[in-house]
């Protein structure tokens, strides 16, 4: 499902893959949300589309960001897990959300969200902490 880049420039090449909305509020509700299935990512606030769900795990699969693999009591249903090089899509989230909550509360409802005031550092290290530990129930 690989598609061609726009230039070999990093900024280009990472929009390529993770520029659209989707791939990281998607992105987002795995690593911060813990959402591991279809249904779970789909029932999200944002209400994606099944078709372009689809498309985007796919996108994101393909690059290597998540994986799909098994539930472990239940063989029939697939679940999504973020890579290594997905986890490290932290920073970029808690950037987005720290800018987003500074700069859009004239123009939306934000959402408050606790910690997001603290440390960015302790934030990132958190998050991905967290995220790592969920991740030893499927090892």
């Amino acid at each position: 499902m690989k598609k061609e880049f726009r230039s070999g420039c990093p900024i280009s090449s990472a929009l390529d893959v993770i520029g659209d909305k989707w791939s990281l509020l998607i992105i987002r509700d795995m690593l911060v949300k813990h959402k591991k299935t279809f249904k779970e990512i789909s029932d999200s606030d944002e209400k994606i589309a099944p078709s372009i769900l689809s498309a985007r795990l796919k996108l994101l699969e393909s690059y290597k960001l998540i994986f799909k693999t098994k539930v472990p009591d239940n063989k029939k249903e697939n679940i999504y897990l973020l890579t290594e090089k997905g986890i490290r899509l932290t920073p970029i989230i808690i950037e987005f959300s720290l800018w987003g909550n500074s700069n859009m509360r004239e123009f939306n409802e934000i959402d408050d969200i606790e910690g997001l005031n603290s440390d960015k550092t302790l934030i990132i290290q958190t998050v991905q902490d967290n995220y790592n530990s969920m991740l030893l129930n499927f090892q």
